[in-house]
């Protein structure tokens, strides 16, 4: 188990490690153990939805995971930062496919089962028939593969009101703001909305995908939220949700993550969207030296065996901790992700 330096200093030294969890992904269960395990194995932040369950679950893993180091270790205990998200409109990680599985014809091959990468679809005479809303977390792969096109999606709208007494507690103390090009008016209305809880955050993070103008853009969301209260991230989206689709999927973020570095912004840059375990290799092969790295499918895919495992103990209590083999064995997989970016070389931060 991986011992990390405060989320701070890792961005410091280039060295943070940020989990998320999915904007629109509810599966409470695997939520608290996916926190349990990135926790243990070194995590600095845990990204989730901005939903008060869903919150509630990671801070449940991440308290587990600092207990079982409490009780094991006389080294201090690490701290992790938890994060949701917001979106100022229209975004593929805030929403949910939908689709009535009652219009499938009887005779369809079913294509959307084998794709989907969060084993979100069934056909059953369950109630769980169709689209099983607290696993999918909206990567949008079903839509074009239904033969009858009866797959659509619906967004999700996480308010500032419904955040805001989840960071007054201090159960949440890292936002993400969600944005895209040509979405100024948008991003200053919702920065205005969240004036009453800015100042008690430890982070703020804003993402947005590589489109034209986008340097420009990111400079006037920096100007919108000038001055800020704490430490910026620009989390550069390159190809979002598709880190476990296939080892390339990397390169569009490290591409993007370096022009922003080289744009000279304040802020730290840490990647995203495509992340996998090819990450790093390729960062310290063109000798990129970033912030961070964020990983949200890759990391998830890497940890649905051990899930379904949990998940297929009869009477289960789904907590990962009461069953060490499997907790060992995950954490084991985590730290393999994680142990090459905590050896990157320092990087000095804006």
């Amino acid at each position: 188990m991986t011992l990390q330096c405060s989320p701070l200093a890792s961005l410091q030294n280039g060295h943070w490690f940020k989990f998320i969890c999915g904007a629109s992904f509810q599966h409470l269960a695997a939520i608290r153990s996916l926190s349990l395990v990135y926790t243990l194995a070194g995590a600095d932040c845990i990204d989730v939805a901005a939903d008060p369950a869903v919150v509630r679950a990671a801070r449940s893993g991440i308290e587990a995971a600092q207990n079982l180091l409490k009780a094991n270790s006389s080294e201090p205990i690490p701290q992790v930062w938890l994060m949701v998200s917001l979106n100022d409109g229209e975004d593929p990680h805030f929403r949910k496919a939908v689709f009535d599985p009652h219009q499938c014809p009887t005779n369809c091959s079913q294509p959307c089962i084998a794709i989907c990468p969060a084993q979100a679809i069934a056909f059953s005479d369950s109630l769980h028939s169709g689209v099983i809303e607290e696993r999918c977390y909206g990567c949008g792969r079903c839509l074009p593969i239904c033969p009858v096109g009866l797959i659509e999606t619906r967004s999700q709208i996480a308010t500032p009101a419904a955040i805001q007494p989840l960071v007054q507690s201090g159960l949440v103390n890292a936002l993400e703001l969600h944005t895209q090009v040509g979405h100024e008016a948008e991003f200053r209305a919702l920065w205005i909305q969240l004036q009453p809880i800015i100042r008690d955050l430890d982070i703020l993070a804003v993402s947005c995908p590589d489109e034209e103008g986008v340097l420009e853009y990111l400079t006037t969301l920096y100007d919108i939220m000038t001055p800020l209260p704490c430490p910026l991230i620009w989390q550069t989206d390159g190809r979002p949700m598709s880190g476990d689709i296939g080892d390339g999927a990397t390169r569009a973020t490290i591409r993007y993550g370096e022009r922003v570095l080289r744009s000279d912004l304040p802020g730290f840059v840490q990647l995203a969207g495509g992340t996998n375990r090819h990450t790093v290799p390729k960062l310290k092969e063109i000798g990129l030296a970033i912030a961070g790295v964020a990983y949200g499918s890759y990391a998830r895919s890497l940890l649905t065996d051990i899930q379904a495992q949990l998940e297929a103990i009869p009477q289960s209590s789904y907590h990962l901790e009461d069953y060490p083999d499997l907790l060992n064995a995950g954490v084991k997989i985590a730290t393999q992700l994680i142990e090459p970016l905590k050896e990157q070389p320092h990087y000095h931060g804006k």
